[in-house]
């Protein structure tokens, strides 16, 4: 992509100092270039400088930068007209909102969640509004069997989980910095024990079982108070912890016989970051409501047809809605960006370099003996340091060598690149790796 001039005031080198001025920017150092940043390579219009990108705008790029079929000039020339006007979508129709629906309906979304879709700014709207949905849910089925009407009604989440900042997601959010949740009001809802996703099968099988004895016990001391089962499909900023199927399926069987609707937030583990649209579709449960974002560049949730066991919020107007609606110039880049990923089989690719990528970092864990518990999905993968220290020092160096990659809980790093990363990308990000040990 090339523009006839330079249409910013401001200069790379003043970028900084001149946010500096109006607002908190403790950010990266680098100056990002829309022109010169290609494929995984950020391009530094700072320094000049390019670094290998492995973080994806915090998981949320879903392709690398300027894809021949993104700067097409036919769909930049559609996505200028429609960046002109920003329409209500909860109200206002489109012709190209009804295109994105459609497309992302059909090819992404499971045929049992496709009736009922909700698109609004921000993931952790997202699952504000999920949340939202099985309140409205549980309180209606309260009612319809004669139980108490009541309006404290609670979702039940897990420890090490990262949902939000906002109102509601503030309480099941409490990874380890403080930070992003310290000091503002939570409600007092139950919160289970996060199983451990590493060592032998013995150690985890125990460690499900007191999340479950948790969970149950957390259930019978608030009879018909817990709404829902909140739970990230594959926990990301809280450290990179996998869940068995035999854990999730436990925790279908229980909201099944509770009245309980299970909820996975797979805003950053979605789309198709795992080698499969939604991460779930390896493990074979399903939820009742699934929430998407990042990746996807619109954010919503999507719900299956238990909803419609009450009048839902599906189905009475205005019960969740928002101004925007999501954002069309994001449905727009977003239908696009779905018509490639199906188009050059990249879902694929995904499972193609991540097995490389594993067998690469398990390579080095076992040479080295300096990181360990390689894991992941597709290329939503981590490994895990000694201490807290150490990661950190590796952190570190490797930004100086001019590689972005994130931490993740207390130990470990993780990979969240694009989906079309190529083998000499692997190649390149596992070569700095071992040098940055």
């Amino acid at each position: 992509m090339q523009t006839t001039k330079n249409p910013f005031r401001t200069a790379p080198g003043d970028v900084h100092e001149k946010l500096g001025k109006y607002m908190l920017a403790d950010g990266f150092s680098l100056v990002f270039d829309y022109e010169k940043s290609q494929g995984v390579n950020i391009h530094d219009s700072r320094t000049g400088e390019t670094y290998l990108d492995l973080f994806s705008f915090f998981a949320s790029q879903p392709l690398g930068f300027n894809h021949p079929k993104m700067t097409d000039p036919a769909f930049v020339e559609k996505l200028a007209m429609i960046a002109l006007v920003k329409p209500t979508n909860s109200d206002v129709y489109t012709q190209a909102m009804a295109d994105f629906v459609e497309t992302f309906a059909e090819v992404t979304i499971p045929a049992s969640h496709r009736n009922h879709l909700f698109f609004v700014e921000g993931g952790g709207l997202a699952v504000e509004n999920a949340m939202k949905a099985a309140f409205d849910w549980k309180y209606r089925k309260n009612v319809a069997k004669g139980g108490t009407d009541t309006e404290d009604l609670q979702i039940l989440h897990f420890e090490n989980a990262f949902h939000g900042r906002t109102g509601y997601t503030l309480t099941v959010t409490n990874t380890n910095d403080p930070r992003k949740y310290q000091y503002f009001p939570k409600f007092d809802w139950p919160r289970a024990p996060t199983p451990t996703c590493v060592g032998d099968v013995a150690g985890i099988e125990a460690s499900e079982k007191v999340s479950l004895e948790a969970i149950r016990t957390a259930i019978a001391e608030r009879p018909d108070k817990i709404a829902g089962i909140l739970i990230e499909t594959i926990q990301g900023e809280g450290g990179d912890n996998h869940f068995r199927a035999e854990f999730l399926r436990e925790l279908r069987d229980i909201c099944d016989r509770e009245d309980i609707l299970l909820i996975f937030d797979e805003v950053q583990c979605g789309m198709g970051l795992t080698g499969t649209w939604w991460a779930f579709e390896q493990l074979g449960v399903e939820p009742d409501i699934f929430c998407f974002g990042k990746k996807a560049q619109v954010c919503g949730i999507a719900a299956n047809k238990r909803l419609d066991e009450v009048e839902s919020v599906f189905q009475v107007s205005s019960r969740i809605n928002s101004t925007w609606g999501g954002n069309l110039v994001d449905m727009v880049r977003s239908e696009q960006c779905i018509r490639i990923i199906k188009e050059d089989n990249l879902l694929d690719n995904v499972n193609k370099v991540g097995a490389i990528f594993q067998a690469g970092l398990e390579k080095i864990a076992s040479e080295t003996a300096k990181i360990k518990n390689v894991r992941g999905r597709g290329v939503m993968l981590a490994f895990d340091f000694d201490n807290e220290k150490d990661r950190d020092a590796f952190s570190a160096r490797l930004y100086e060598r001019k590689v972005l990659m994130l931490t993740s809980g207390n130990l470990s790093m993780r990979t969240r690149p694009v989906l079309d990363m190529d083998q000499a990308a692997v190649e390149r990000a596992l070569a700095e790796i071992s040098a940055s040990l």
